[in-house]
């Protein structure tokens, strides 16, 4: 297999490019490899498809960060979100926007009629979409979870088998394009006759019209259903993320493409652990005792605990770091840290005889705070947490 040329070579940018400098690099090549531009060109095809998934991976924060640290491996295995480098047909409907503003709104590829600019195409009328709201919990997002989610959609016709006709000898070709799902306008204009190529307003793009329609779904080819739906939600997700399942949103009318599902993540909130990104954050209280004369302790992890010796004569506001203790990371890197803020609890009641112990205490020469110089600057502490870590 021969060996993948870096990215930034491909499109003739570099690592320091912003997301403007390497969209306008891919418009570029697009432009110049575009299979309308170079009809029966395989090595012009080979050459778009190549600027096409050099685009996917450099135009996505996370697939470029994990690109520029481990190359081509550390894209190995990533998802792409439906995206196919090899099939055109992906190409088109992944970037169909920016070929849409290349070639006009006609251009682009059809599953029936090949590249757009001339050539006959009937359209394929898509369903629509569905976006729905999950809750997870910490615990979910640590390991990582399957849903299964019961969703109300247009499912295909049981009746008509999506057909929307009550039989097939009731779907007749279109009069009025002749079956070409397209019609030509002709207008005059200063310079002459324009010629315009528009979908059959008739039937919609498709070629074809439905005599009799189907008594359940009333030509449709859907109707009012639901099905149950599983999701698989890898660990390390975040807050508004989304997960996109091909083809499970409504069904296309008529035999057309499903649309997708569309899941939107939320996490609930943790009545211990703040969240960062991977890593966690913890306030974990401590006796004066405790800080005095050490111990150690156990504190809790979103998953079990984790045995912590307390340094003799620790002060209140103290970090540690738990390393690798915090979330795993969406994009399996390394895991986050859990960051413990060590607080010493200061007692608002005592009893006669606690109150008298610590009178006895109050003027020994030990108990006077003598902070030292790094104690002393709060700015310095987190200065030193980051440096450290």
């Amino acid at each position: 297999m021969a060996e993948k040329r870096d990215y930034y070579e491909v499109l003739g940018v570099t690592k320091q490019s912003t997301a403007d400098e390497i969209k306008k690099a891919y418009r570029k090549k697009a432009m110049q490899y575009h299979p309308d531009r170079n009809p029966g060109d395989k090595e012009a095809e080979e050459k778009f498809k190549e600027a096409a998934e050099a685009y996917d991976v450099l135009s996505n924060p996370d697939k470029k960060a994990r690109y520029d640290q481990f190359g081509h491996e550390g894209l190995r295995g990533a998802a792409s979100g439906g995206f196919d480098a090899s099939d055109l047909g992906s190409i088109f409907e992944h970037f169909g926007s920016i070929f849409g503003d290349l070639f006009g709104s006609g251009s682009g590829y059809s599953r029936f009629g090949g590249f757009g600019g001339g050539g006959e195409q009937k359209a394929v009328r898509r369903g629509s979409d569905i976006r729905i709201n999950v809750k997870l919990t910490l615990e979910d997002i640590a390991k990582g979870c399957t849903k299964k989610l019961k969703i109300p959609k247009q499912v295909t016709c049981p009746e008509c088998n999506g057909l929307g006709a009550k039989d097939k000898s009731s779907v007749v070709t279109c009069p009025t394009c002749q079956g070409r799902g397209q019609v030509v306008r002709q207008q005059r204009s200063m310079f002459g006759i324009m010629q315009q190529v528009m979908p059959c307003e008739q039937c919609h793009g498709t070629g074809e019209i439905i005599k009799d329609k189907c008594p359940h779904c009333h030509g449709e080819g859907t109707v009012k259903g639901e099905e149950v739906i599983t999701v698989n939600i890898p660990a390390g997700v975040q807050e508004g993320m989304v997960l996109r399942e091909r083809g499970k949103g409504n069904a296309g009318p008529n035999g057309g493409i499903a649309g997708d599902l569309i899941v939107v993540i939320h996490e609930e909130e943790h009545p211990v652990f703040e969240r960062d990104g991977a890593n966690l954050y913890i306030n974990y209280y401590i006796s004066f005792p405790q800080a005095v004369l050490g111990s150690e302790v156990e504190i809790p992890l979103v998953e079990g605990k984790a045995k912590v010796k307390i340094a003799a004569g620790t002060q209140s506001g103290q970090v540690l770091r738990l390393q690798g203790k915090g979330l795993p990371d969406v994009n399996g890197r390394y895991p986050g840290d859990l960051i413990v803020n060590v607080v010493v609890w200061t007692p608002t009641k005592l009893s006669k005889e606690e109150k008298e112990l610590i009178e006895k205490l109050r003027d020994s020469e030990n108990f006077q705070p003598k902070p030292s110089k790094r104690d002393r600057s709060f700015f310095t502490k987190v200065k030193q947490f980051f440096e450290d870590r």
